[in-house]
C-alpha cells in the first residue's frame, strides 16, 4: 500500500520502519528537522506539505505530540485535509483530546474518508520491537481496515469503540502509568535511604504482587540513572492535563493524577522537562534529601 506517516520521531521512526519492511510505500513530509536516514534509504517517498502526503497516499497515519498539532497537520494550510482522496482512511496515533478528535473525524468524514483514532502506548522500546499497546476509536469497517498496519507496529491491539474511544483509553492509561513511576519510586527511594539495595530489592519485588512493568523498565532507569528519553516528562504532563480537564468536565476528582502532576512540574522546574518520565523519583528523591544508590 501508498502510506502516508506525518511525524517520524523518537517512536514514529521505528513505526514507518516496520511498515516499509512489510513491503509498503512510505511517504513523509520534509520539514526543518532533518529526516532519518534509514527511512529515506528504505525508499521513503519525501514530500513538501502533509497535503502532498495525502495526495499520493491511500492511508495517512499521524503521529505528532499533542492536539494543535494535529490539527494543523489535518487542517492548516497544506494540510492532510486538502490533499485526500475519496476513500482514504486516517488513523491519528497520537495522544490527544477525545472531544477534539471526535470533532476531526466528523470533519474528515465530510470528505468522503475514514478515521481511527488509534493512541499507542510502550514508548520507544515497544516502537522500535513493534511491541506497542494500541487503542483503537472508531467504526468497524475503518477499524478493520486499520488492523492489518497496526499489527505491524503492535501486539496488544483493542478496538475500544466509537471515535474518541481510543483516546479516552490512553488517558486512562496515562494515569494509571503516572501512579505506578510514582510508587515505584517511594518504593526505591524508601529502600535505598534504609540502607538495602535498591536493585536488589526490585529484583525481589518483580517476584511478588507488586510487579509491574513501570518496576521492571523504570525501575531499572531509576537505579542504573538512566533518564533519557524514552517518553518525555512534557509529554506526559500533556497526558495528564487531559485528564484533569476531562476529570473537572465529568465531574469528578483524580486527586493522585494532580499530585503525580505537580510531581512532574518539579522535575521541570529542575530543567527536566526532557527528561524521561521514569524521572519522577528525582522528585521524591530532593524531597527525602538522597538519591537512589547513593
Amino acid at each position: 500500500m501508498n502510506i502516508g506517516f506525518i511525524g517520524v520521531g523518537i517512536m514514529g521512526k521505528p513505526m514507518a520502519g516496520h511498515l516499509q519492511k512489510a513491503g509498503h510505500t512510505v511517504a513523509v513530509v520534509q520539514n526543518k528537522s532533518p529526516l532519518p536516514e534509514a527511512l529515506v534509504a528504505n525508499g521513503a517517498v519525501v514530500c513538501g506539505s502533509a497535503r502532498e502526503v495525502a495526495e499520493k497516499s491511500e492511508v495517512i497515519i499521524v503521529m505528532v505530540p499533542d492536539t494543535p498539532d494535529v490539527e494543523r497537520v489535518l487542517f492548516g494550510e497544506a494540510g492532510v485535509a486538502e490533499g485526500l482522496n475519496e476513500g482514504s482512511l486516517v488513523i491519528d496515533m497520537s495522544s490527544i483530546d477525545p472531544i477534539a478528535t471526535r470533532e476531526f473525524a466528523k470533519r474528515i468524514a465530510a470528505k468522503g474518508c475514514q478515521y481511527v483514532d488509534a493512541p499507542v502506548s510502550g514508548g520507544q522500546v515497544g516502537a522500535e520491537n513493534a511491541a506497542l499497546t494500541i487503542m483503537c476509536g472508531g467504526e468497524e469497517d475503518a477499524f478493520a481496515r486499520a488492523l492489518p498496519l497496526l499489527k505491524l507496529m503492535g501486539k496488544n491491539i483493542t478496538h475500544v469503540g466509537g471515535v474518541g474511544d481510543g483516546q479516552v483509553a490512553k488517558v486512562a492509561n496515562q494515569i494509571i502509568v503516572a501512579l505506578n513511576i510514582e510508587a515505584v519510586s517511594e518504593g526505591l527511594v524508601f529502600a535505598s535511604k534504609a540502607g538495602a539495595d535498591p536493585e536488589k530489592v526490585r529484583g525481589a519485588l518483580l517476584g511478588g504482587f507488586a510487579s509491574s512493568r513501570v518496576l521492571e523498565v523504570h525501575g531499572e532507569r531509576m537505579v542504573k540513572r538512566t533518564f533519557d528519553p524514552g517518553f518525555r516528562i512534557e509529554l506526559h504532563q500533556k497526558d495528564l492535563n487531559l485528564a484533569l480537564d476531562g476529570a473537572r468536565k465529568l465531574g469528578i476528582g483524580l486527586p493522585s493524577t494532580a499530585l503525580c502532576q505537580q510531581l512532574f512540574s518539579a522535575c521541570v522546574a529542575q530543567g527536566g522537562k526532557s527528561w524521561d518520565h521514569s524521572a519522577l523519583v528525582r522528585a521524591i528523591e530532593a524531597l527525602g534529601n538522597h538519591e537512589i544508590g547513593s
